[in-house]
């Protein structure tokens, strides 16, 4: 019997960067789309272990779990524990899947853990990096330390979320995640 294919990361060895940019993949991750009404809150966030963000542009996070507010009734839940990519979609996914349905409130969760990638800007010039192809004020004073946005950068829609003064995460589906490294990586050069 043939063996099934064993799922490789994308952007494996990839790096780049400048004096003041470094630019990484980020480690693997499991991940679920949520949407909920504001009444589901509450009980989705004490299952999942991480306040759901209500705010507009927020996100909040609790050990390695992390959730971002992306529209009113909408979040991404990272969460970047040990991750075996090969697992079959019995891991951290399902399991906060499984969290969320016992709730017994009104949502949808999705795994995207296979969908999505990210890559983790770095430096005194991440934001200026970010700007070679995203239009967002990405200044400390207007895109604070725990800010998220799904924005553009260069041709592709993208989740971005400031995870320190000089550090960033930029969330991208997997079949963008090179464009996405190459831009990264020509905007580092051109600085």
């Amino acid at each position: 019997m043939a063996d099934l294919a064993i799922r490789t990361l994308p952007l494996a060895g990839a790096h780049g960067g400048s004096a003041s940019v470094r630019l990484e993949p980020a480690q693997p991750a499991r991940r679920i789309s949520l949407r909920a009404g504001a009444e589901a809150v509450a009980a989705l966030s004490t299952a999942l272990g991480v306040n759901l963000p209500t705010e507009p542009r927020t996100s909040a996070s609790n050990d390695s779990r992390t959730a971002l507010w992306l529209g009113p009734d909408e979040w991404l839940v990272i969460d970047e524990g040990a991750v075996d990519l090969n697992d079959s979609g019995t891991g951290v996914a399902n399991g906060l899947i499984n969290a969320a349905a016992g709730t017994g409130v009104a949502h949808s969760a999705t795994d995207v853990s296979h969908r999505n990638t990210a890559i983790l800007v770095s430096g005194p010039a991440a934001a200026d990096v970010l700007n070679g192809g995203c239009p967002l004020d990405l200044s400390l004073k207007a895109f604070r330390v725990g800010a998220c946005a799904r924005t553009l950068f260069g041709k592709i829609e993208v989740v971005l979320l400031r995870t320190g003064e000089q550090n960033f995460r930029l969330e991208c589906w997997r079949s963008f995640s090179e464009y996405a490294f190459g831009l990264l990586r020509q905007s580092a050069e051109d600085l």
